[in-house]
């Protein structure tokens, strides 16, 4: 599966800023900070979905269409997590879809693209921890990456987020 990228966003002097989108809880949000802050200062929001590898492999075409079906599983998602991009900031997220492991793909993604200047995590407030990603880069990344990040607490209200943004 060839990286994709669906790019609809004006260009130009714009800052951009990137969610990572899971079936996580805080997601949301994670969203939703990132597209208050986009719309603060006329900014934009990006979206990376990564596909995990399909590791069944003793037959190519059931893994193909495992693969296939991850991809149609993540285009869903992702219509969904945009719509509420646009109807929040009233812009088109730039859309990226990756295939790999999360942590792989988004370093590369972020050392490709010199356009995003800010990567937004939800963080979990479960007693687990803050989430594998979170736990990832705080512990073996953080150093790695080319752009600040914020993370945002799960437990925060709509109104918290507003009153920080």
């Amino acid at each position: 599966m060839a990286d994709e990228t669906t790019d609809t966003s004006p260009k130009g002097g714009f800052h951009t800023f990137l969610c990572v989108v899971d079936e996580s809880e805080e997601l949301t949000q994670a969203l939703r900070f990132a597209c208050r802050r986009a719309m603060s200062i006329d900014g934009n929001v990006a979206l990376l979905y990564v596909v995990e590898p399909v590791e069944f492999q003793h037959f190519a075409a059931i893994g193909d269409l495992m693969r296939e079906e991850r991809r149609e599983e993540a285009e869903e998602m992702l219509q969904v997590v945009a719509s509420s991009v646009q109807r929040q900031t009233s812009r088109t997220p730039t859309i990226y879809i990756r295939e790999g492991t999360v942590p792989d793909a988004l370093v590369s993604l972020l050392e490709e693209e010199d356009g995003i200047d800010l990567l937004v995590l939800g963080a979990a407030t479960g007693p687990e921890g803050p989430g594998p990603l979170v736990t990832h880069i705080v512990q073996k990344m953080a150093g790695r990456l080319p752009v600040p990040i914020t993370m945002v607490p799960g437990n925060l209200s709509d109104a918290q987020i507003d009153a920080l943004t």
